[in-house]
């Protein structure tokens, strides 16, 4: 009899031990879920693809340019753990590099938001003396994947500081440009050092 009620006991052990993780993992009645802030931290590789299309107004209307642009980027974000980044990129604009020079611009910092279901956000600014000029932001919705170490992300809004469509409409400072572009980022395993082969 002894016997039979010491094995039940590792049997209901292991099934409370599972079942408090399945109520972290679903952030239901406060309990906490499967991401946050903290999720990202440290260096992440980012690749970027996508269009630079025309001018959109306050009234939600795209103004084409005279041709879109194709954007291609490659850029380092190293995330804090708190909401913050800092980042350097080089890009490639309609042939072109960004802002006409041919070396990495790491005049820009960030904010970012994981949510508890993985989803979140990427708020990119430029500073003073970078390729680009101080005031352009660029901002994307995010997915967390593969534990941490995958961000798939869109961009849904890009400030920018001048320009002129096809049709003249100019852009006052600080409009936003009609794009349509991705970036994925992927967790640098392996940063700053490097190991002989033994």
């Amino acid at each position: 009899m002894k016997n039979k009620y010491l094995s039940i006991l590792p049997a209901t052990a292991v099934t409370l031990f599972s079942l408090s993780g399945a109520a972290q993992a679903g952030d239901h009645d406060g309990h906490r879920g499967l991401c946050s802030n903290e999720t990202l931290r440290g260096p992440y590789s980012f690749i970027g693809h996508g269009v630079i299309l025309g001018l959109k107004t306050a009234d939600g209307v795209l103004h084409p340019y005279d041709a879109p642009s194709i954007l291609d980027d490659v850029a380092l974000v190293t995330f804090d753990g708190t909401g913050g980044f800092h980042r350097t990129d080089f890009g490639m604009i309609g042939g072109l590099p960004k802002g006409g020079k041919t070396t990495f611009n790491s005049a820009q910092h960030g904010l970012y938001t994981v949510n508890s279901d993985c989803t979140g956000t990427m708020q990119i600014f430029y500073d003073v003396g970078g390729a680009v000029p101080a005031g352009v932001e660029t901002d994307l919705n995010i997915v967390v994947a593969e534990d941490g170490t995958l961000i798939e992300s869109v961009v849904y809004r890009a400030v920018t500081v001048a320009g002129t469509a096809k049709d003249n409409t100019r852009c006052p400072k600080n409009c936003e440009q009609g794009v349509q572009e991705y970036f994925e980022g992927k967790k640098v395993a392996v940063y700053g050092s490097h190991e002989s082969n033994r």
